[in-house]
């Protein structure tokens, strides 16, 4: 069993996987299951209420847990797969868990390999949150990962620049991270 099915295995089982991103390394659970989900709040000792963005391996799977309105499609071809993370109305399938009650959802489309392996095997979107304590140092190596977990992919030193986080209704950026100089041109000349 190589390590991507041995992960997608645990994920199955309401576990939780630490996975490598092109930014940081990421908390991974089924992003479905309620019992998953809760387990990732108490793993990271995040507040329950705030929202958790989660994960897609393709355009296909992002367009089952979100709306993509036209005028968001541009930004989301241009960006994704990349480290960016796009606010967009969520479907009903998202469990509200993830959405802290605004029918928004923050996706995530890593362009690391071996994440969207593990996603596009597992076949269905994983939190995509990083892998440490609520507030703690992002973490850029398998050591920094401090959250309770079943499983961890080993991808080295991640580069440790969090993703942009861009609201793609109001067309504001929320967070600065990688790409941000990229990310505020696009936005800029969408106004």
């Amino acid at each position: 069993m190589d390590v991507i099915e041995k992960a997608v295995s645990i994920l199955m089982h309401d576990g939780l996987v630490i996975y490598p991103t092109e930014t940081l390394y990421g908390l991974g659970a089924d992003a479905f299951s309620d019992e998953a989900i809760i387990r990732v709040y108490e793993a990271k000792k995040r507040p329950l209420g705030m929202p958790m963005s989660i994960a897609v391996s393709d355009f296909d799977m992002l367009a089952a847990v979100a709306r993509v309105r036209p005028d968001m499609e541009g930004f989301i071809q241009t960006f994704l797969p990349g480290p960016v993370t796009v606010i967009i109305p969520a479907r009903n399938t998202v469990p509200e868990i993830l959405t802290g009650g605004t029918g928004m959802i923050g996706i995530r489309m890593p362009a690391n390999e071996m994440a969207r392996r593990l996603i596009n095997t597992f076949d269905s979107p994983i939190t995509a949150t990083s892998a440490n304590l609520h507030g703690a140092k992002d973490p850029q190596t398998p050591d920094e990962c401090t959250v309770p977990h079943e499983f961890l992919i080993d991808g080295g030193r991640l580069p440790g620049t969090p993703s942009t986080v861009v609201d793609l209704v109001a067309k504001t950026v929320l967070r600065p991270g990688a790409e941000i100089d990229k990310v505020g041109q696009f936005l800029k000349g969408l106004q």
